[in-house]
């Protein structure tokens, strides 16, 4: 994956992160290590919690245990930042933005359209993570911590790409594209309406 290209053309995303946020986030380094460690934290307990759920799907049980490791080992790199800059984990802070993608998941209906829409979910915060860490590689004054974040960025671009191709292999390609283009364009209203904010990763 060409991760220099431009935004939409890399992940779908159909709004860019507004680049006032780059410069908030400079200013609050250790509210956005702190809600990155527990966006991390969250990542790896949802891909348990996927696994749990679909034991009997196994490609997804083998693509995503090997993830759960390396999202918990993601939540220590940055724990490990704070404490070398001396900086304190804070309180985990209620999540807008996931918060909204959540309302819009399918909650009755038939159990395939449930499942498909958790894989989008999650394929579109890996979307928007990678998104921001890259402008977080780009942008940060800091020269570590610019190479800090495109390390970040670099694996949740992977992690993007896994979620959309587990769900094409368990549905039909045309009726997983037909979804996310709605989830995209969704996400990005979405966007549109939620405060800059330099403490929160998304």
């Amino acid at each position: 994956m060409e991760i220099s290209q431009d935004t939409k053309n890399i992940l779908g995303l159909q709004l860019p992160t507004d680049p006032r946020w780059v410069d908030l986030a400079g200013i609050s380094l250790e509210d956005i290590l702190t809600d990155h460690a527990y966006c991390e934290q969250k990542a790896a307990n949802t891909c348990i919690s996927l696994i749990t759920k679909y034991n009997d799907k196994d490609q997804l049980v083998n693509d995503l245990s090997p993830i759960v490791t390396e999202e918990w080992g993601h939540f220590r790199l940055v724990l490990a930042e704070l404490r070398k800059r001396n900086l304190q984990l804070g309180k985990q802070r209620k999540d807008e933005y996931v918060n909204k993608l959540l309302e819009f998941q399918k909650k009755g209906g038939h159990a395939e359209d449930r499942f498909l829409d958790l894989l989008l979910t999650m394929a579109l915060i890996e979307a928007r993570s990678c998104e921001r860490f890259k402008r977080l590689s780009e942008g940060l004054q800091d020269e570590y911590m610019r190479n800090f974040y495109r390390k970040f960025m670099e694996s949740e671009a992977g992690h993007y790409t896994l979620f959309i191709t587990l769900a094409e292999t368990y549905l039909p390609k045309e009726k997983v594209r037909a979804r996310w283009k709605e989830w995209l364009a969704y996400e990005a209203e979405v966007i549109k309406n939620l405060e800059v904010r330099g403490d929160r990763v998304h």
